[in-house]
Protein backbone atom coordinates (compact mmCIF):
# COMPACT_ATOMS: atom_id res chain seq x y z
CA UNK A 1 0.00 0.00 0.00
CA UNK A 2 1.85 3.54 -0.99
CA UNK A 3 0.54 6.25 1.21
CA UNK A 4 1.14 8.53 -1.98
CA UNK A 5 -0.21 8.07 -4.87
CA UNK A 6 1.94 8.43 -8.12
CA UNK A 7 0.21 11.30 -9.25
CA UNK A 8 1.09 13.41 -5.76
CA UNK A 9 4.92 12.02 -6.66
CA UNK A 10 4.93 13.72 -9.86
CA UNK A 11 2.96 17.18 -8.52
CA UNK A 12 5.71 17.48 -5.86
CA UNK A 13 8.00 16.88 -8.21
CA UNK A 14 6.45 19.86 -10.66
CA UNK A 15 6.05 21.87 -7.25
CA UNK A 16 10.36 21.28 -6.62
CA UNK A 17 10.14 22.59 -10.45
CA UNK A 18 8.66 25.88 -9.64
CA UNK A 19 10.81 26.40 -6.70
CA UNK A 20 13.91 26.06 -7.78
CA UNK A 21 12.60 28.92 -10.30
CA UNK A 22 11.96 31.51 -7.72
CA UNK A 23 8.91 33.16 -6.62
CA UNK A 24 8.37 35.65 -9.17
CA UNK A 25 9.25 33.35 -12.70
CA UNK A 26 6.40 32.18 -14.60
CA UNK A 27 6.79 28.22 -16.55
CA UNK A 28 4.81 26.08 -18.95
CA UNK A 29 3.21 23.45 -18.04
CA UNK A 30 4.79 21.49 -21.01
CA UNK A 31 8.42 22.97 -19.57
CA UNK A 32 8.10 21.76 -16.47
CA UNK A 33 6.68 18.36 -17.61
CA UNK A 34 9.79 17.38 -19.31
CA UNK A 35 11.99 18.19 -17.27
CA UNK A 36 10.15 16.58 -14.44
CA UNK A 37 9.16 13.67 -16.89
CA UNK A 38 5.82 13.42 -16.19
CA UNK A 39 3.29 13.17 -18.90
CA UNK A 40 1.99 17.10 -20.54
CA UNK A 41 -1.47 15.74 -19.77
CA UNK A 42 -0.98 14.35 -16.32
CA UNK A 43 0.87 17.60 -15.60
CA UNK A 44 -1.78 19.64 -16.99
CA UNK A 45 -4.42 18.15 -14.72
CA UNK A 46 -1.99 18.52 -11.62
CA UNK A 47 -1.32 21.66 -12.28
CA UNK A 48 -5.02 22.29 -12.17
CA UNK A 49 -5.58 20.62 -9.12
CA UNK A 50 -2.29 22.53 -7.58
CA UNK A 51 -4.49 25.73 -8.84
CA UNK A 52 -7.70 24.83 -7.11
CA UNK A 53 -5.61 24.47 -3.54
CA UNK A 54 -3.96 27.99 -4.49
CA UNK A 55 -0.43 26.74 -3.89
CA UNK A 56 0.20 27.98 -7.85
CA UNK A 57 -0.90 30.93 -9.94
CA UNK A 58 -1.22 30.98 -13.67
CA UNK A 59 -0.86 33.67 -16.32
CA UNK A 60 -2.34 33.99 -19.97
CA UNK A 61 0.44 34.87 -22.75
CA UNK A 62 3.68 34.58 -24.41
CA UNK A 63 5.39 34.94 -20.95
CA UNK A 64 2.97 33.28 -18.99
CA UNK A 65 2.54 29.90 -17.18
CA UNK A 66 2.67 28.56 -13.69
CA UNK A 67 4.35 30.37 -10.29
CA UNK A 68 4.28 29.64 -6.82
CA UNK A 69 1.17 31.00 -5.41
CA UNK A 70 3.26 32.27 -2.35
CA UNK A 71 6.89 31.27 -1.14
CA UNK A 72 8.10 28.20 -1.03
CA UNK A 73 8.74 28.17 2.55
CA UNK A 74 5.22 28.92 3.21
CA UNK A 75 3.84 25.76 1.43
CA UNK A 76 4.14 22.69 3.30
CA UNK A 77 4.70 19.28 1.97
CA UNK A 78 0.74 17.98 3.75
CA UNK A 79 -0.74 20.63 1.29
CA UNK A 80 0.53 19.76 -1.52
CA UNK A 81 -0.37 16.10 -0.92
CA UNK A 82 -4.06 16.98 0.07
CA UNK A 83 -4.45 19.05 -2.83
CA UNK A 84 -3.86 16.27 -5.32
CA UNK A 85 -5.21 13.08 -3.11
CA UNK A 86 -7.19 14.53 -0.29
CA UNK A 87 -6.32 14.20 3.52
CA UNK A 88 -3.80 11.24 4.28
CA UNK A 89 -5.37 8.91 6.87
CA UNK A 90 -3.29 5.95 8.27
CA UNK A 91 -6.78 4.25 8.45
CA UNK A 92 -10.83 5.48 7.71
CA UNK A 93 -11.53 5.55 10.78
CA UNK A 94 -9.35 8.74 11.52
CA UNK A 95 -10.89 10.54 8.89
CA UNK A 96 -14.67 9.89 10.29
CA UNK A 97 -15.62 9.92 13.21
CA UNK A 98 -19.00 8.24 12.43
CA UNK A 99 -17.71 5.07 10.28
CA UNK A 100 -16.73 2.59 13.08
CA UNK A 101 -18.94 1.82 16.18
CA UNK A 102 -16.15 0.85 18.01
CA UNK A 103 -14.31 3.78 17.90
CA UNK A 104 -14.75 4.34 21.70
CA UNK A 105 -13.24 1.24 23.16
CA UNK A 106 -10.95 0.31 20.14
CA UNK A 107 -7.14 -0.21 21.20
CA UNK A 108 -6.09 0.14 17.93
CA UNK A 109 -7.92 3.97 16.94
CA UNK A 110 -6.13 5.14 20.07
CA UNK A 111 -2.42 4.98 19.06
CA UNK A 112 -3.01 4.85 15.27
CA UNK A 113 -4.64 8.35 15.85
CA UNK A 114 -0.83 9.12 17.47
CA UNK A 115 0.66 7.62 14.79
CA UNK A 116 -1.71 10.22 12.53
CA UNK A 117 -0.83 13.36 14.36
CA UNK A 118 2.57 12.96 13.93
CA UNK A 119 2.29 12.53 10.29
CA UNK A 120 0.39 15.41 10.43
CA UNK A 121 2.84 17.33 12.13
CA UNK A 122 5.88 15.83 9.81
CA UNK A 123 4.36 16.57 6.77
CA UNK A 124 3.16 19.59 7.43
CA UNK A 125 6.62 20.73 9.22
CA UNK A 126 8.53 20.10 5.69
CA UNK A 127 8.36 22.87 3.26
CA UNK A 128 8.34 23.04 0.04
CA UNK A 129 11.82 25.08 -0.07
CA UNK A 130 13.31 22.06 2.45
CA UNK A 131 12.75 19.96 -0.99
CA UNK A 132 14.05 22.44 -3.51
CA UNK A 133 16.96 22.41 -1.56
CA UNK A 134 17.43 19.38 -0.70
CA UNK A 135 17.42 19.71 2.65
CA UNK A 136 16.40 17.07 4.99
CA UNK A 137 13.34 18.07 6.94
CA UNK A 138 13.36 19.84 10.79
CA UNK A 139 12.35 17.57 13.71
CA UNK A 140 10.54 19.34 16.91
CA UNK A 141 11.86 19.24 20.35
CA UNK A 142 9.59 17.99 22.86
CA UNK A 143 9.64 17.51 26.59
CA UNK A 144 11.28 13.52 26.42
CA UNK A 145 14.03 15.01 23.23
CA UNK A 146 13.62 15.03 19.68
CA UNK A 147 10.78 13.55 17.76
Amino acid sequence: MDILRRNTDYALRLMVGLARRGADASVSTRVLAQEQEVSYQLACKLMQQLHDAGLVQSSMGPKGGFRLGRAAAQISLLEIIEAVQGPVSVNRCLLNETCCPRQETCPVRVKMGELQQRMGEYLGGVTLADLAAGRPARMKETAGGKT
